[in-house]
Order: structure tokens, then sequence, then C-alpha cells
């Protein structure tokens, strides 16, 4: 016999009841996100994106709002012949407080009207908040990245 009291039970939810899942890492809602857009599931979409955030649709042309990102959404996956694939290469997040910068080699394929197959790669960059639950929403999506700066002539110095 043991001069140890016996260890207590740990304490076990009923059957019934479930634990709260802990919130997705950004990798992780970075790649369901993708997944929702391949699948062209635009309500699910919709929710990684915060109330006003703004889509990058093309240089020059921004959407904001849940309403305008699904439209461009709609509009992108008819551009691609509703067979875009999109996924994600090496990434970087930057954190600081409850933002998130997303650095990431965002990877496109999709068929083409002529059936041949494409594909294009990008350096994104996201920027994320978290709310107050833990979860990570999408406030700016800019998969061309630094792309948007296009490189300035420089002029010829004088000898």
């Amino acid at each position: 016999m043991s001069d140890h009291p016996p260890h207590p039970l740990p304490q076990q939810a009923p059957p019934d009841a479930q634990a709260p899942s802990p919130p997705l890492s950004l990798p992780e809602v970075i790649a369901a996100a993708d997944r929702a857009i391949t699948d062209e599931d635009f309500d699910a979409v919709m929710a990684f994106y915060t109330e006003d955030a703004t889509l990058v649709v093309k240089p020059g042309l921004n959407a904001t709002g849940k309403e305008q990102i699904r439209r461009a959404m709609e509009a992108i996956a008819a551009h691609f012949n509703h067979s875009l694939v999109v996924t994600q290469g090496e990434m970087v997040v930057v954190e600081g407080g409850d933002t998130a910068l997303v650095l990431a080699e965002t990877m496109l394929d999709w068929t083409q009207a002529d059936g041949t197959l494409a594909s294009a790669t990008r350096h994104a960059t996201y920027v994320f908040r978290r709310q107050d639950d833990g979860s990570w929403l999408c406030a700016v999506d800019n998969s061309y990245g630094t792309d948007l700066v296009a490189p300035q002539a420089m002029p010829e110095a004088a000898a």
C-alpha cells in the first residue's frame, strides 16, 4: 500500500459535449480559403473576410466589402473558365498584435478556353486581423503583392 494519496481522476466532459476547437493557424486559414475558392464555394469564401476587406482584383481594380468581393470572385471564376485551382507555396507570417502580414508564394493553375493547361506564380501579400475569438479574417487580399508597384525606369546618370 502506498503512502501517497490516490491521483485524482481527470475531469471529462459529458459524452455529448464537445470542447471548442482551437482557432486555425494562418496557413490553415489560407489553405481552407484556397479550397473554397477552388470549389467555387463563395459562401464559404466570404466567411474568411472582414466586413470591410479589400481584394485586389487586378492592378488598378479593387473590390471592397463582402458584396463586391463576392461578385469579383464570381467574375474571377468565370475568367478562369471555372477551372481555377489556388495553392500556396512558401509562406512567411509576420504578426504584430492582432494584425498579421502574410507573404506567400501563390500558385494558380487553370484550363484555358482552348483546353490547354496554364499556370502562374505570384508573390502575394495578405493582411489578417485576429478576431475576439482568436480566429483570423482577411482584411487585405493582394495576390499581386509588390508587383502592384511597377518598377520605374531610372534615368541615366550624367557622366
